[in-house]
């Protein structure tokens, strides 16, 4: 599909520089806006959002964990997110005695959160597909740029989950936990510093008790009253 005289507008996580991707990005014309992404490392629409892996890299966190954990932030936040991999595939086989295990976790990925996987030979390869996908979601469907998002919690056990984690300390994997330990929300609100310690630990089940049962005080306004604005008063 050809969109004429694209110049998109693709958001690109800082920790991207360096790549050659954004530098590839920037001489097919596209606009690369750094930004600190909470979610993915390119944001090329309202709905997709791509998250780059070298094949070592893809490897690594598929066994230290982060592999399932930013598909399923991707999946939340956006209704169409890409994993691409950069590299050849048999360097699996170089990186890791694992590869079967590696390609069986990228087949689960396209079924369970339903994430589409690219591959690339590398960073210029990226950098074609992801202005592609620009062009087709900016100048084909017409669709706006949005970064740092809410997550769309379409499941009731996704707002409990974006709920928990929202606790100073506690993330996607202790959320986890502590829903299954408490059972539901409220538990975890009624819970006390000692049974939250026990999934916590001590220092951070303080913190989150703190939060759950101090009183709101918010911080007093300065500049004044505001007695007065929109009736015509003095």
């Amino acid at each position: 599909m050809a969109f004429g005289r694209c110049r998109p507008r693709v958001y690109v996580d800082y920790r991207e520089r360096g790549s050659g991707v954004p530098e590839a990005l920037s001489s097919m014309g596209a606009a690369v806006v750094y930004e600190r992404l909470g979610v993915g490392d390119y944001v090329v629409s309202d709905r997709v959002a791509m998250e780059r892996k070298t094949v070592p890299d893809l490897a690594e966190s598929l066994f230290d964990g982060r592999l399932f954990d930013q598909a399923r932030r991707l999946a939340e936040y956006y209704e169409k997110p890409v994993i691409i991999v950069e590299g050849d595939l048999s360097e699996l086989e170089r990186v890791t005695g694992r590869a079967r295990q590696v390609l069986q976790a990228l087949a689960s990925l396209t079924l369970e959160p339903g994430v589409a996987v690219l591959w690339s030979r590398g960073p210029s390869d990226t950098a074609a597909l992801l202005y592609t996908l620009a062009c087709r979601e900016q100048a084909g469907e017409r669709r706006p740029v949005v970064v740092n998002r809410k997550p769309r919690l379409e499941s009731l056990w996704m707002q409990q989950l974006y709920l928990v984690q929202s606790l100073p300390g506690v993330g996607p994997k202790l959320a986890e936990k502590l829903l299954e330990k408490m059972g539901s929300v409220e538990a975890i609100c009624r819970a006390s510093v000692v049974e939250l310690a026990r999934v916590l630990g001590e220092e951070r089940a303080r913190r989150v008790y703190r939060v759950l049962h101090a009183p709101y005080t918010p911080p007093r306004r300065s500049g004044g009253s505001s007695r007065g604005r929109g009736h015509g008063g003095p």
